[in-house]
């Protein structure tokens, strides 16, 4: 039986519910993708509480990445037949059993890749892409900071920080979660229950800080994030798992003739060419081991009020993968 997990209204795990389905007819463009595995990510949660948008009146099917094989193709799409096993980052609708994908946004999965990976990957590793290479791009010798540094984006950027040369400073939650980072490629890591991390960072990098940020955390680390940048560092944020930095102001950049993004992945991922490229150099990542993706939790779909209430209370390491 098809299915699909929605929210009702924007709120807390309790308006995520299950709803038997059709699998839809694929419009001009689309095509039906029987899905295998689902990522689960911060950005389900802000839109579910309705921190982010809200996009439909009522019984908003979550969910930004998945994996799986191509059930019915629609009019005008080319590249793609049944049978083939795809994989795709697309606003919403992830949480069901089957949907439809706009062809422009769906990928061939390669042999070398599983499913489990894509689905924990596609987002998230096509976020660590963009934030290394387009955001500030990182150079062999650069000193970084990144925040939540044993979360999915967090170990993949870890990885590949360390795969380029560069020094990565990373925080974590706890010793566990700051050990697992620097299995993941972090030269240093700081345990932000324990310590100040401003003031660590200054120690670790004699006082001058470093060339870039990446905060994923928002309100209880920007301000400090800013503070650790060097004289025209780059502030890179990219969310707010900790609720949204309204205490900042454009004055703050003034201390260091600082940068300061805002990107989003889809932005990015709207270019096809973009998305092309950035996919082939994930899955070869995946593929020779420069990345190991780390899917620490598996749970039936059905489940995916569970995985929100750990993902949200930090109770996770790495990426969580619901199985239709």
């Amino acid at each position: 039986m098809a299915y699909a997990i929605v929210a009702e209204r924007p709120g807390g795990s309790e308006v995520l519910r299950r709803i038997e389905i059709d699998p839809p007819d694929p419009g001009d463009g689309q095509v039906l993708v029987r899905q295998t595995a689902i990522g689960v990510n911060f950005i389900d949660i802000y839109i579910r509480s309705g921190s982010y948008p809200w996009p439909v009146e009522k019984d908003l099917t979550l969910g930004c990445e998945g994996a799986g094989i191509v059930e019915a193709v629609g009019p005008g799409v080319q590249g793609f037949q049944v049978g083939e096993r795809v994989a795709y980052t697309v606003p919403n609708g992830a949480y069901a059993t089957h949907r439809n994908v706009p062809s422009s946004m769906l990928l061939h999965l390669p042999d070398s890749v599983s499913d489990e990976q894509a689905s924990a990957s596609m987002l998230k590793g096509l976020t660590a892409h963009y934030l290394l290479n387009d955001s500030y791009p990182v150079q062999c010798g650069d000193t970084v900071l990144f925040h939540a540094a044993a979360g999915g984006v967090g170990l993949l950027a870890g990885q590949w920080l360390a795969a380029r040369g560069a020094h990565a400073i990373g925080t974590a939650g706890s010793p566990e979660k700051c050990a697992l980072a620097q299995r993941n490629g972090y030269a240093e890591t700081i345990d932000y229950r324990r310590e100040d991390f401003v003031s660590r960072v200054r120690e670790l990098t004699d006082g001058e800080g470093v060339q870039a940020v990446y905060d994923s955390v928002g309100k209880d680390t920007l301000k400090g994030s800013l503070e650790c940048l060097k004289t025209f560092g780059t502030l890179v944020s990219f969310g707010q798992s900790s609720g949204a930095p309204d205490d900042f102001r454009i004055s703050d950049l003034a201390r260091g003739s600082l940068r300061l993004q805002r990107p989003t992945l889809f932005h990015y991922a709207a270019s096809r060419n973009w998305l092309e490229q950035a996919s082939k150099d994930l899955f070869s990542a995946i593929s020779d081991g420069t990345l190991t993706i780390n899917v620490s939790v598996t749970m039936p779909l059905q489940e995916a009020k569970q995985a929100h209430e750990d993902l949200a209370g930090r109770r996770t390491t790495g990426s969580t993968v619901l199985i239709p």
